[in-house]
């Protein structure tokens, strides 16, 4: 099965990690792992006064921050994935990611916010949710 594990560093990343880790079914060789974690973009203003370079190296830092210790957790276990930090809103880039990836799930983590919330201010977790045929595990 081919597995994109979305993921932001946040404490709800953590709990996925941690349910992953828990549950023998989601963990093996059988599986194929690619992990994504959407980099938010400089806003335009700045991005026009900034050489190249420096954006760049800015996305590969925040990139790094959050993906270095889910490479730690996966090789802890003997497990090989795949890390992407494409540039863009978090739930474009995941859903973007499953359907080129040709994934079979998406795992990801979520606040659990009720409804009413959700409706209003809209979640990462319903945009995916929303966007993609790819079945979605959320975690909360």
């Amino acid at each position: 099965m081919k597995i994109l594990v979305a993921a932001d560093g946040s404490e709800y990343t953590k709990r996925m990690l941690g349910y992953l880790a828990a549950h023998d079914e989601w963990l093996g060789e059988r599986h194929e792992y690619t992990v994504v974690h959407a980099v938010p973009p400089v806003p335009p203003r700045p991005a026009s006064v900034l050489d190249k370079s420096v954006i760049d190296g800015y996305y590969h830092d925040e990139a790094e921050a959050v993906l270095e210790p889910i490479r730690a957790f996966f090789n802890q276990r003997g497990l090989k994935a795949t890390f992407l930090h494409p540039v863009g809103p978090a739930a474009e880039v995941i859903v973007q990611a499953a359907e080129q990836g040709r994934h079979d799930l998406v795992m990801l983590g979520s606040h659990g916010h009720g409804s009413l919330v959700n409706l209003l201010l809209g979640s990462v977790a319903t945009k995916v949710v929303a966007g993609t045929k790819v079945p979605v595990l959320l975690v909360r």
